[in-house]
This record gives structure tokens, C-alpha cells and sequence, in this order.
């Protein structure tokens, strides 16, 4: 009598171990397509320093498109129109010096937007 009992309790846990290794594999996430990204302090910092200064450099064409509006219209006058152009020229000057600190060049800092196109 403990011969088929044996059994059907032998069976039964070997189906109960079958069935949690089953649903363990199916829970665990699956194996990633694309191999992971090896971020180091260093290149974070870099793609901050990218990040910020293409920014920047955004900002600045945006203020000389500004300026140029403003002196179609007439409303600067010559003193404020050489002020404002000195002071563009000294922020390009400056954008251009950190770049090169960081390395970077113009198609560094002209990021793709994806489908956008690309900043600049």
C-alpha cells in the first residue's frame, strides 16, 4: 500500500518543482536585445558638459536672431547696436573656448532630435 502512495506523492512533488521552475522562467524578465549602455562618471560628465553647452549655443543663435529683428525695426540705436554686437561676439568667443576645453565640435553640439532633425 505505500508503493502506489509513495509514488503519487513522489510524482506530485517532482510536478509541483516542474511547475515553479515554470513559472520562475516565465517571470524572469526577458534576456535584453540591446547590450547595456557602460555609463562612467566621467562620460556622464561629458555628455552633461555636451548637453549644456549645445544648449547654450542654441540660446545664443536664438539671441542673435532677436537682435537682427530688433535692429530691422529699428528700434536700437547705433551705440546699442554696437553693444549688443560686442557682447554677441564675446559669448561666441566663449562658447567656442569651453567647447574646445571639453573637446567638442560644431557637429558635436548639433544634436539629432530625432524627428526633429537636428538642432542647428
Amino acid at each position: 500500500m505505500n508503493g502506489p502512495h509513495v509514488a503519487a506523492v513522489t510524482t506530485a512533488a517532482a510536478l509541483a518543482a516542474a511547475l515553479e521552475q515554470a513559472l520562475a522562467q516565465q517571470q524572469a524578465p526577458p534576456p535584453r536585445a540591446t547590450p547595456r549602455v557602460d555609463v562612467t562618471a566621467a562620460s556622464a560628465g561629458n555628455g552633461l558638459a555636451k548637453l549644456v553647452l549645445a544648449l547654450i549655443k542654441l540660446l545664443h543663435e536664438l539671441l542673435e536672431r532677436q537682435a537682427l529683428r530688433r535692429i530691422d525695426a529699428g528700434s536700437l540705436n547705433d551705440d546699442e547696436i554696437e553693444r549688443l554686437g560686442l557682447a554677441l561676439m564675446r559669448q561666441a568667443e566663449e562658447i567656442e573656448r569651453l567647447a574646445g576645453q571639453f573637446g567638442f565640435t560644431d557637429a558635436d553640439l548639433n544634436l539629432d532630435l530625432g524627428p526633429l532633425g537636428r538642432l542647428f
